[in-house]
């Protein structure tokens, strides 16, 4: 079954997706969606020799810009990996609860519209917390609302900056992201 997975910026988590699966006889990264034509994960992508695709935050309100894309490579899952523009709702309807978001904080919690990447560590910084972690959720229409899937979790110190707290968050999304993927694939798809 073939996944694309939709990206914004550097795409580590691209990359440990496409390795975590380039053995795999079932799931099969086909596709790399960006709406930024500079994102680093784009090159990370065609040097795992994966086509990319890039679909502007304009051209993705478009359904006829972008359906056509995903069903030429037979998408059947979409993984988003730091990807910042909002799904819309065509494309949520198009893949019932077969989307899903990786989001470095512990939803519900600095969550919503203008919480991504340092944003968040930010805030998680400034409101004290004495722990972090990572989310993986489906996608619905309300940002950061759908389903819960899996959280992974990593104390904090009170010396901590936004920096120590990013860094933490990001090692358990490496250790973690590509394997909560896989489990969610073989559970919907039943492999």
């Amino acid at each position: 079954m073939n996944i694309a997975i939709f990206v914004s910026g550097s795409g580590t988590n691209c990359e440990n997706l496409i390795r975590h699966f380039q053995g795999s006889t079932t799931i099969h990264s086909a596709l790399v969606v960006s709406n930024r034509p500079d994102a680093y994960a784009l090159v990370r992508a065609e040097k795992l020799n994966v086509p990319t695709a890039i679909i502007t935050k304009t051209q993705l309100a478009d359904p006829a810009n972008v359906l056509p894309i995903l069903r030429q490579h037979d998408i059947q899952f979409i993984v988003l990996a730091g990807f910042l523009p909002l799904i819309p709702d065509y494309l949520i309807e198009a893949f019932p609860r077969r989307i899903i978001n990786l989001h470095p904080a512990l939803l519900p919690k600095f969550g919503g519209k203008g919480m991504w990447g340092h944003h968040v560590h930010e805030a998680v910084k400034a409101a004290g917390e004495t722990e972090t972690g990572m989310t993986v959720h489906y996608v619905s229409p309300v940002c950061d609302g759908g389903e819960i899937i899996a959280q992974f979790r990593t104390p904090l110190t009170p010396t901590d900056s936004a920096e120590d707290i990013a860094e933490k968050e990001h090692l358990l999304e490496m250790q973690h992201f590509p394997a909560v993927v896989e489990q969610v694939l073989k559970e919907h798809f039943n492999f």
